[in-house]
């Protein structure tokens, strides 16, 4: 990739938004003490077929708000500009903001009545956003797109259902990854075309490389990309962050300790340095200084512009539970107050078309959401994409509902103090797990669940 969707900064943007992207604080912050909910009611849906035979109505525009400032934005933009030319009577105009900044005002706008007509979201806001009235229910959409579940991944396709309702329609997933440096690997005397797939291989190849000098996995200590890790280490080892309803924080039971304790005797063992920087695990990897990486596949476009010998695979099983932390664009429509029923349909139309078109997306970095690209020999020829996507079916998402994002931050702090405090494993998450519970149950009056 050009520049990284998620570079060192969008990262760490991408990672606090993760956190508090649809928090109510978040929101609240921006909407002058009142919520899109207090002041707006619930956009109707379009009449007639609600865009399944396309639009040929008066020539409109349309306003398409997103956070794609990195490599991907381009790609978009590329997309959006090709749908225009082929649309004559739908012009579409994309704004790209930083993710912090796109969350902050897209709830000031639409109550304000100057909300774009389409917008994306990341999967852990769209039930908070949904819950505040910022976003329109979009069954609809489905309905008369004939959008049905076996077009799209199960997984991100039923993230976007909040309360019975949908509320968006998956765009991607951008699932965590093994990344393996080939050339390390041979040095200690791997075989640097079989990267260690189960716990008892992963470990055997640290001890091979430590042996050699190296320090194989560096575990970095900061939400990016160490959250990422021990949460899909979490449900590896058979455990949940949350009860399916998201009413119980699980992270402290017995698979959240075993995790957390095979991350940290990464550094106890030697396999990894002390205290790892912000993004020092990964800039490591690049200057062949470890072997092993688990990070995200918007990670793939940037080494390719590199000159090391690497490879990327599904996450090594470390727990006995296929899985893998990742997340997803989705899209929404933002709640309309004037209404206009022309906008309404050609929005659709533009929807459904980028999802048909989501190849190109996928070329930046991307897993896309519906099947049939996924499926196409197109996509399969995207060697480190593909191999990405074959974790589709292992992917978590948080539970949907409002606010959950806000108890991550208290998961964050567990793990920062075992890796740098030494704080035990067991009482840090459960610790955690006490303050999390409170955010739920807060919340959960909040937003009257």
């Amino acid at each position: 990739m050009v520049a990284p969707h998620f570079s060192a900064l969008n990262r760490r943007r991408f990672m606090s938004l993760a956190a508090i992207g649809g928090s109510a604080a978040a929101l609240a912050a921006c909407g002058g003490g009142s919520s899109p909910r207090d002041t707006l009611a619930p956009t109707a849906a379009p009449s007639g077929d609600g865009g399944k035979a396309g639009y040929d109505g008066p020539a409109v525009k349309l306003a398409f708000w997103n956070g794609f400032t990195g490599g991907d934005g381009p790609m978009m933009k590329k997309l959006v500009d090709q749908f225009s030319s082929e649309h004559e009577n739908i012009a579409v105009t994309m704004t790209t903001m930083q993710w912090a900044d796109y969350y902050a005002k897209l709830p000031t706008a639409v109550t304000a009545g100057k909300g774009p007509d389409i917008g994306i979201m990341h999967v852990d806001s769209v039930a908070t956003n949904a819950a505040r009235n910022v976003i329109q229910p979009l069954d609809d959409v489905a309905k008369a797109l004939d959008l049905k579940e076996s077009d799209f991944a199960p997984v991100p396709w039923k993230a976007g259902i909040y309360a019975d309702k949908r509320y968006s329609i998956p765009l991607d997933v951008h699932p965590l990854g093994f990344y393996y440096n080939k050339d390390v690997m041979e040095k200690a005397g791997l075989d640097p075309e079989k990267p260690p797939t189960t716990n008892d291989e992963y470990l055997a190849a640290l001890e091979e490389l430590k042996k050699a000098g190296v320090q194989g996995h560096w575990a970095t200590p900061f939400p990016f990309t160490g959250s990422m890790t021990i949460q899909s280490l979490i449900w590896q080892f058979g455990g949940q962050l949350f009860d399916e309803a998201g009413t119980k924080v699980l992270w402290a039971e017995e698979p959240g300790v075993t995790a957390l304790t095979w991350y940290a005797d990464l550094i106890k063992k030697g396999y990894s340095p002390a205290k790892v920087a912000q993004d020092a695990d990964y800039i490591a990897f690049k200057n062949g200084e470890n072997a092993f990486n688990w990070n995200g596949i918007w990670q793939v476009n940037d080494l390719k512009q590199t000159k090391i010998n690497w490879g990327v695979a599904a996450l090594p099983n470390i727990g006995g539970t296929k899985a893998a932390w990742a997340g997803s664009h989705q899209f929404v429509l933002p709640v309309q107050k004037t209404p206009d029923d022309n906008k309404a349909v050609a929005s659709r139309v533009f929807i459904n078309w980028i999802s048909e078109q989501s190849l190109a997306w996928a070329e930046a970095g991307q897993v896309p959401a519906r099947n049939s690209v996924r499926e196409s020999a197109e996509f399969k020829a995207l060697k480190e994409q593909a191999e990405l996507a074959t974790q589709i079916d292992d992917l978590h998402f948080p539970p949907t509902i409002p606010g959950i994002g806000d108890c991550f931050a208290e998961f964050e702090k567990a793990f920062n103090a075992v890796l740098l405090s030494g704080t035990d494993p067991a009482k840090a998450l459960e610790d955690s797990a006490k303050r999390a519970q409170k955010i739920l149950e807060d919340n959960a009056k909040k937003y009257n669940r």
